[in-house]
């Protein structure tokens, strides 16, 4: 306990996700890379032997980290420690480890493969977010609640159609990491500088095979797209675009928490809360919105890294320069596992979210009675009454109810005030009829269902396999 841990893996990600990023991992995809840049050449024909491919394969898997941090230690250079940690493994191969290759080789085939893999795991968040919203929305479209414009209680919408807005963000979101994932390409087999030169040796000048080792060995690890050029390193703003994507999963996330901390507040929709969570050390009482407040405190740091990896992207020199190497390794996984933590968060929360239905109609009916004086106004005009006159009398009442509410603490009674006005031509009944909630919500309805069949739907049908995941919290 006596070194500092990262938070994201003691408290906050996944497994998958820490293991997509973890040293094993990385290690195993470097040697991997090592094994099938051996085969393709020697399918193309150096001199390499089965022997050596086979000593190769059969020690992928075991890594001799301390030996490979004694070599690091040596030469200050991790590949090459890697290198001669191999090389001590299957010394039959030995001189064949890295042929022609340089550290990018690796390093940046490696990162490629960890984000789309990443993505790939981000995308199963994803669509089990977005199916507990479509669920929810659907649940709850006819259910009246007020909106809000500034925070301050505007027309009625549902608290289904409300979870369409949170909805359409990850659509959003979603519609890019589809195209990010499509698009991504591998760097491939490029040499030092991007020019293959050293490919150029060892093939006696012939470019179509430096072109099919490129495209092979990029086909073997699920990459249809190769960086046509490079210089050393892929583009830097491949690293920038993935952390603004993933940025922008987080800035929906922290809208949707903000959103349910509000609601909270107004007891109309909560949070989970387990039977023994304690929600304060002092104030026995509470119920924080721990888990929202969480998705927003992750959210903030995830947007945060955005620039980093912009400025990044923006002062490489010339085919590379190495002053990206340590903002990679701290920026690229921390984001994704923070990404990971959120959305495993929020399916957590959908998963048991509870909605007060009495409590958000005691909010309706604080509010409705102003809503409804248009609807009066109209109908006293139809009943033969002064438009001027009605107006000017049902703002003397609103205002007479509104103070009663703000300095009284008391209930709006603004409709009993109209009812019981004798100068009120209009028939009583109708209004109660209109104060009925549901007609002031428009066709929100129908938008949530429309919404849901023509753009939500179809991912989770195309996704379906990845549906049903267990969103359990670590703390």
């Amino acid at each position: 306990m006596n070194s500092y841990k990262n938070p994201l893996e003691e408290r906050y990600s996944s497994e998958e996700m820490l293991y997509n990023f973890s040293p094993n991992n990385k290690f195993r995809n470097w040697r991997k890379l090592w094994i099938a840049l051996a085969e393709i050449e020697k399918d193309l024909g150096l001199d390499i032997s089965d022997e050596q491919i086979t000593q190769l394969k059969e020690n992928a898997e075991e890594i001799d980290y301390v030996k490979a941090a004694e070599y690091e230690k040596k030469f200050r250079h991790d590949v090459m420690a890697h290198v001669h940690t191999y090389g001590d493994a299957a010394p039959l191969a030995k001189g064949i480890i890295h042929l022609g290759a340089t550290s990018a080789f690796v390093g940046d085939n490696t990162d490629l493969i960890q984000m789309r893999d990443g993505l790939l795991l981000i995308r199963k968040q994803l669509v089990n977010v977005m199916k507990n919203l479509a669920d929810f929305a659907i649940q709850y479209k006819d259910l009246p609640t007020l909106g809000f414009t500034h925070y301050q209680p505007a027309q009625l919408t549902t608290v289904g159609k409300r979870a369409t807005l949170w909805l359409q963000s990850l659509v959003l979101d979603f519609e890019e990491l589809e195209f990010f994932i499509e698009t991504l390409r591998f760097r491939g087999v490029k040499g030092t500088t991007g020019t293959a030169a050293s490919f150029l040796e060892l093939f006696d000048g012939d470019y179509t095979k430096v072109k099919h080792l490129d495209k092979e060995l990029s086909s073997r690890f699920g990459f249809d797209k190769v960086f046509g050029v490079s210089g050393q390193t892929y583009d830097r703003k491949i690293d920038a675009k993935v952390v603004a994507l993933l940025s922008n999963i987080a800035q929906s996330a922290h809208k949707f928490s903000n959103d349910l901390r509000l609601l909270q507040n107004l007891k109309e929709i909560e949070e989970p809360f387990e039977k023994s969570q304690i929600g304060s050390s002092a104030m026995a009482y509470k119920r924080n919105p721990m888990r929202s407040e969480r998705i927003g405190a992750l959210a903030k740091f995830v947007m945060s890294l955005s620039s980093s990896s912009a400025m990044v992207a923006s002062t490489q020199w010339f085919e590379r320069t190495l002053d990206d190497s340590a903002n990679k390794r701290l920026t690229i996984p921390q984001s994704f596992l923070a990404v990971d933590a959120i959305l495993l968060i929020w399916n957590n929360i959908m998963n048991g979210i509870v909605v007060y239905e009495n409590r958000i109609q005691k909010h309706i009916m604080d509010e409705l009675p102003f809503m409804a004086t248009e609807y009066i106004i109209m109908e006293e005009v139809k009943s033969g009454g002064d438009r001027q006159e009605i107006h000017e009398t049902i703002r003397v009442h609103s205002m007479e109810a509104s103070k009663k509410v703000k300095e009284e603490g008391k209930e709006n009674d603004l409709i009993a005030r109209i009812m019981n006005d004798t100068s009120m031509k209009m028939d009583k009944s109708k209004i109660r009829e209109v104060l009925d909630p549901k007609n002031f919500i428009g066709f929100a309805p129908i938008q949530t269902e429309e919404f849901i069949e023509n753009e939500v739907n179809p991912i989770l049908k195309k996704y379906a396999d990845l549906i049903g995941l267990k969103a359990d919290l670590k703390v």
